[in-house]
């Protein structure tokens, strides 16, 4: 059994419900490659943005799990950024998160912008995203959002569902 402590994390103004959703320019990685792409050229119908911290940790690994049981990038694109870099997230979606493409940020300059940087305990200088999950219109607009309050804790997949059935009927 795996013996962790759950830790509240602090009050953060990160990107909300009714925002229109930063632009930024990062590589974009797919299964076979990965290129400089802005999210206001990729974001054209649809979107489902995750945050999630490093590739390696369980909160990424259950995250693309629930994308690849619900079938999302069946219904909207999927697009999830995070600390790793463009050879980790190809690992990641050799093994799961089917037709989602990753944004690489090692430098948390998006995750900082979105107001979910967070400091890696034991790990001075180092920061990683909060998980969140934000869902946008064709025009970067928010039409939901929800943000980790504490560590671990993972979004409500039907509450998502909800919103993705909202959006696309």
């Amino acid at each position: 059994m795996v013996d962790f402590d759950v830790v509240s994390l602090p009050e953060t103004d990160h990107v909300a419900e009714g925002d229109t959703a930063p632009d930024f320019t990062r590589p974009l990685v797919n299964e076979e490659f990965w290129e400089d792409r802005a999210l206001d050229d990729v974001v054209d119908e649809p979107t489902l943005l995750l945050f999630h911290p490093m590739d390696g940790a369980f909160q990424a690994t259950y995250l693309y799990n629930t994308v690849d049981d619900h079938g999302w990038a069946d219904d909207v694109q999927v697009l999830g950024l995070s600390i790793s870099s463009p050879y980790a997230h190809k690992r990641l979606l050799a093994e799961r998160g089917e037709g989602v493409r990753l944004f690489s940020d090692p430098g948390a300059g998006v995750v900082e912008e979105y107001g979910l940087a967070h400091d890696i305990d034991g790990m001075t200088g180092i920061t990683e995203s909060r998980p969140a999950v934000f869902l946008l219109d064709a025009d970067r607009t928010v039409e939901f959002a929800w943000v980790a309050s504490e560590h671990p804790e993972f979004p409500d997949a039907e509450a998502i569902n909800t919103a993705i059935d909202r959006l696309v009927d």
